[in-house]
């Protein structure tokens, strides 16, 4: 059994971890964090696990974590952890981290986005970005030693997974942007209660919210960035619990058909586990609780454009089932491990 421990376990993504890895054949969870409720039983602060998991929640000690797990998942807020990552990789443990601590590779581009320097930047080019559709042979053989994965955020999984067929293709036109079009459940804002994701402030309503300046966008920007494009990103906050549904305005160099653009995204995808291409458009109650990411893809009248379209589970394929199937992959168990399930229906 694999021993892991997870930072910062009292959150939506600490507990969506706790979740899925309590039904995992091969791991033991053995530390669970949480500052503002060190010494008090797991189940006092998510009581949808009583029986099923009976840790007491213990105070973020980086050292002890380190003497329990073998593998640390760090769901900490950004900035909390990165020292501890550098005393946790050089105690030979692997670490998984669900903030953005690690996902930035540019001189400078964590300072102007955070407001603050990074402290570890020799770690932060060690960092592999855990998209495992994209880099799955750089998460496998990482998974050799010690290793930080950083793990992607839910924007960027739901708009970059669509995009990547068709940057790869070169049918992209990369002189216009891309615009990415995306609505999160309010989940994804946290646990901590603000105005803004206070139920009567959410309900019945839409609006749209750090435009030009979401701290998602540098994310995205790397990526599609190494195929010379650029986007247009505007995020939106849904009156739902969970997921992310992402619309993207994709400039093509030539027109092309409904069956080629089908054709590039089943090309690229064929046999992974947790794409789906659908015909229709994706629709958040399919995927709710589960790790796919539904995927569809719409030609135009003129063709020069293509509509994409996903859907995915912030909390899951957008946070902490990646993370499984990122540890999965560096212990060169199978992929889907504790991760086959479907979505919740009603």
């Amino acid at each position: 059994m694999l021993k892991v421990a997870i930072a910062g376990g009292t959150g939506y993504t600490g507990a969506e971890l706790i979740r899925l890895l309590i039904r995992h054949p091969k791991v033991e969870i053995t530390s669970v964090t949480s500052e503002q409720s060190a010494g008090e039983s797991l189940v006092s602060r998510l009581p949808f696990l009583k029986g099923l998991c009976d840790l007491t929640l213990e105070k973020f000690d980086p050292d002890q974590l380190a003497k329990k797990a073998d593998l640390i998942f760090s769901a900490l807020s950004h900035t909390k952890a990165i020292a501890s990552t550098r005393q946790w990789i050089d105690a030979g443990k692997k670490v998984i981290d669900l903030s953005a601590d690690y996902r930035l590779q540019g001189d400078g581009v964590y300072e102007k986005w955070y407001g603050t320097a990074h402290t570890e930047p020799d770690l932060l080019k060690k960092a592999v970005y855990g998209l495992p559709e994209i880099y799955r042979h750089k998460i496998a053989t990482a998974g050799t030693g010690p290793c930080l994965i950083a793990n992607p955020g839910c924007y960027p999984t739901s708009a970059l997974l669509p995009l990547y067929p068709f940057l790869k293709s070169r049918e992209v036109n990369t002189t216009r942007e891309i615009i990415i079009d995306a609505k999160s459940g309010v989940s994804g804002a946290g646990r901590a209660a603000t105005d803004k994701t206070h139920f009567s402030e959410v309900n019945e309503g839409l609006v749209a919210y750090n435009i030009g300046i979401h701290r998602h966008i540098p994310e995205i920007e790397q990526e599609v960035s190494l195929f010379g494009g650029t986007v247009i990103f505007t995020p939106y906050l849904l009156p739902v619990n969970r997921g992310i549904l992402t619309t993207i305005y994709l400039p093509l160099k030539r027109a092309l058909s409904q069956a080629q653009l089908e054709t590039i995204l089943e090309e690229q995808y064929k046999g992974e586990p947790f794409i789906r291409r659908v015909n229709a458009p994706p629709n958040l109650a399919h995927i709710k609780g589960s790790n796919y990411c539904d995927i569809a893809v719409f030609a135009t009248i003129k063709g020069n454009t293509a509509i994409l379209m996903s859907a995915i589970d912030n909390l899951v394929k957008g946070a902490s089932g990646q993370a499984i199937q990122n540890m999965n992959i560096l212990m060169g168990w199978d992929e889907q491990e504790g991760l086959r399930s479907p979505g919740f229906f009603p």
